[in-house]
């Protein structure tokens, strides 16, 4: 390896990134001539069972269980807004005399 000429030269076929996705391109190919695949066939006809019947059962399904929500979420007992009678309005007034001394001695009977 002391001199250049102890080096062998590179192949002349492998410079290029053509050739080298070429020659992947034909081990590909001997690789799969040879395992080859059985042919494919047609696929199988829709069966109404299989595909359409279980989708149909689900969408039925969905609304039936919607409508029963939307039934139980409807407000029965209530009336409506107007129909309410109004709260009596609030009176103003005065307290009677020595409220103040009861209420204390009801929620602070030591004192």
């Amino acid at each position: 390896m002391r001199n250049k000429g102890d080096l062998s030269p590179a192949p002349e076929g492998w410079t290029r990134p053509e050739d080298y996705l070429a020659s992947l391109a034909r081990r590909r190919t001997a690789r799969l001539s040879r395992n080859p695949r059985k042919a494919r066939t047609q696929p199988e006809a829709p069966r109404f069972s299989l595909s359409t019947l279980p989708f149909a059962a689900l969408l039925i399904g969905l609304a039936i269980l919607s409508v029963a929500i939307a039934i139980a979420a409807w407000p029965v007992g209530q009336t409506s807004p107007q129909a309410r009678p109004e709260p009596p309005a609030h009176e103003l007034g005065t307290a009677p005399k020595g409220w103040f001394d009861k209420a204390k001695k009801e929620f602070h009977p030591q004192r």
